[in-house]
């Protein structure tokens, strides 16, 4: 069964992480194979719940682009470098494919052949030439061995078509010549004695005792075949070791974690139809057919906490949403089936997953109601935010329990862990907790940050506007505004671009907003400053 990822948005808060992880422990117990995982760096809040309640970190996910490997191509399709050329030819026509990677080494990839090559070859190669293993030329010329010496058989090829006696006189055999000859003893024996590399009796021709024994001490290897002398010259350059007409072009190798895209794009320049795919070890996997690409298997995901393209994982288009559970406004992801599909007006994600697991009937453990209710109180800050629901309240006190917390103190706890700005750079600060939000083709942007000691990020205010313009500026945002938020006061200073005052001033009807103006109880970026906002662009 595929791996089924369910992660939160780009910039993972608690309710994000802990939602992806309670959510994966619910399907799992429902019978899939889920992983939750991250698109970012978690807070120290967030890291703060995970080692109370000893849950592991999820491992980030990158992206979930279509990649060769999630394609049906044409797996363990390769042949050995030491292979015959007509081994090849016919394993070619049994797989029904044109071209095929060529492996040495346990696997190891060493160039391409096509069925293009072989017709080069049969045409235009050079005739005279051996460079094969003595068992397959015995294979190619439908032989019989009579004596064997060499595996690899390399040389020069002869064919004894004078009379004997001008054949013996005009032509100086080697050590390295192959001879091919019928029942021509005086032949024959003339090989056997300059210890030629390789001699080849067509016709069913006789060796005599004499000759075989003296071939034993000389060392030459001897074949007989039916065939006529024609017909073994023809053939014996198919036994040749495929390696000697095979393309090395490197250009037209992929690996399986390659994009899609990035093949689509390069094929088109290439313009060849056959690919061989490698592993990370250079280890040949097969072949990819650019005419054979018929089934894409997706990455299968599940979203919570988001439902925004803008704040999801790069590549979500090629990917395949089975279920969101989320309970902020709908967003503009778009799917091409049906789907699973959970928004609720309640403060946290987590809320929605915990009356999942109640419709379920799964016993919620310690560990992942602790979790759960961490990811409540963190969005609904300990239920002081507006947007907390009488659901979350009831499910809070269960969560409580199971959990063997009481809430109140752990929130301290959590949140005091959680708003240090210790170590922090002011980028990292103001992206802590960030989300776009598209809007006519555009987009702006609004972060918070939730912390005991705001006089550390005005004591820097400056620094922090100048960070928030160069932000704008170098990812195209129409503005940025930054909410301040002081759990203990339960209100927001408010810290935004230029592009964002007049904006600000008639959604809060304020006259001249400047910088760090407060705002008492504005502690949400879903219910107080979003919705005003669109209203205002709109």
């Amino acid at each position: 069964m595929d791996k089924i990822y369910i992660f939160g948005h780009q910039n993972p808060d608690t309710d994000a992480v802990c939602a992806a992880i309670s959510l994966s422990y619910l399907k799992n117990k429902q019978g899939l194979n889920t992983e939750a995982r991250v698109l970012g760096h978690i807070s120290k809040e967030t890291k703060f719940v995970l080692n109370y309640f000893n849950q592991k970190e999820p491992q980030y996910l990158n992206d979930v682009k279509l990649q060769l490997k999630d394609l049906e191509y044409h797996k363990g399709l390769f042949i050995d470098e030491n292979e015959s050329i007509i081994n090849t030819y016919n394993y070619l026509i049994k797989e029904s494919v044109t071209g095929t990677p060529i492996i040495y080494n346990n696997n190891k990839y060493k160039g391409i052949v096509t069925i293009q090559n072989i017709a080069k070859e049969l045409i235009k190669g050079d005739f005279n030439k051996l460079d094969a293993s003595y068992n397959n030329i015995v294979s190619a010329i439908n032989g019989k061995e009579v004596l064997k010496f060499d595996d690899l058989i390399i040389g020069k090829i002869l064919t004894a078509s004078y009379r004997s006696t001008t054949f013996i006189n005009s032509v100086d055999l080697q050590e390295n010549n192959i001879l091919i000859v019928g029942d021509r003893y005086s032949i024959i024996e003339e090989a056997i004695d300059k210890k030629i590399k390789l001699l080849i009796i067509t016709g069913n021709g006789q060796i005599c005792d004499e000759h075989i024994q003296k071939a034993k001490e000389n060392k030459v290897n001897i074949i007989t075949t039916s065939y006529d002398t024609f017909y073994t010259s023809k053939l014996i350059g198919l036994s040749n070791s495929v390696r000697t007409i095979m393309n090395q072009d490197e250009s037209k190798i992929f690996h399986e974690n390659d994009y899609y895209d990035y093949f689509k794009e390069a094929t088109k320049k290439l313009k060849h139809n056959n690919y061989p795919i490698l592993n990370s070890k250079n280890e040949c996997l097969g072949l990819l057919r650019v005419t054979d690409i018929l089934k894409k298997n997706k990455k299968q995901v599940m979203l919570v906490d988001h439902q925004e393209i803008d704040q999801s994982v790069d590549g979500l288009e090629e990917a395949e949403i089975l279920e969101i559970v989320d309970h902020h406004k709908i967003g503009n992801i778009n799917t091409s089936m049906p789907i699973n599909f959970r928004n609720m007006i309640v403060g946290s994600s987590n809320t929605i997953i915990y009356t999942m697991y109640k419709e379920g009937n799964i016993k919620i453990p310690k560990e992942i109601a602790g979790i759960m209710l961490s990811g409540i109180l963190s969005d609904t800050l300990c239920l002081q935010s507006p947007t907390t629901t009488p659901l979350d309240k009831n499910v809070v006190e269960e969560l409580s329990k199971i959990a063997g917390v009481d809430y109140k103190d752990y929130a301290y706890k959590m949140f005091t862990a959680g708003t240090s700005l210790e170590g922090l750079t002011i980028n990292k600060v103001i992206k802590s907790d960030f989300k776009t939000f598209p809007h006519d083709n555009k987009k702006f942007a609004v972060g918070q940050v939730f912390t005991l000691d705001k006089d550390r990020i005005f004591n820097e205010l400056d620094n922090y506007l100048n960070e928030l313009n160069e932000i704008k500026q170098k990812e195209g945002y129409m503005f940025i505004i930054l909410l301040v938020t002081d759990i203990i006061k339960n209100g927001s200073y408010l810290l935004f671009t230029q592009d964002a005052k007049n904006i600000l001033e008639s959604a809060y009807n304020i006259d001249n907003i400047k910088q760090t103006h407060y705002i008492d109880g504005l502690v949400s970026r879903k219910k107080q400053i979003l919705p005003l906002i669109l209203e205002e662009l709109n």
